[in-house]
């Protein structure tokens, strides 16, 4: 087995020498490579974050305003999927594949999150950030 790279959109794929009918498969579609890419990664933890903590992520084509309930539960709202504020369970973060990083939202990964008997996965996510309630204001006495 070799890793080859120069086959387009096959990063790093294993492919067996002398096999014609050899499927490449990218690194992140196996077990080794996606625990490599979630343990190197950016992310936070769903289930170690207070109640009410809320997230701003931005993907590669939508920013999600996402507040946490209680473990997985959260409010989302952003993109096509969830134009209002929607009650939703965060599942965790995946390549697109079937491994799944329980409970966390990771940069490179996607979301996937269900609501309404629906499972939705969104485009990579670029940035985490967390949104500073503003301080309340004084009103004279």
């Amino acid at each position: 087995m070799s890793r080859r790279s120069d086959v387009p959109g096959a990063q790093d794929s294993a492919v067996v020498e002398g096999n014609p009918t050899a499927v490449l498969v990218p690194r992140d579609a196996t077990l080794d490579g996606f625990v490599q890419t979630a343990s190197s990664t950016d992310g936070v933890n769903l289930r170690e974050l207070e109640p009410l903590t809320t997230l701003i992520v931005r993907t590669c084509n939508t920013r999600y305003r996402i507040i946490v309930s209680r473990n997985t539960d959260v409010l989302v709202q952003g993109g096509r999927f969830f134009p209002e504020v929607t009650e939703a369970h965060l599942d965790g973060s995946s390549a697109g594949g079937s491994f799944l990083k329980v409970a966390w939202i990771c940069v490179g990964l996607r979301m996937e999150i269900s609501a309404d008997g629906q499972r939705i996965v969104t485009s990579p996510v670029r940035a985490i950030a967390t949104e500073r309630a503003a301080p309340p204001t004084q009103r004279p006495h």
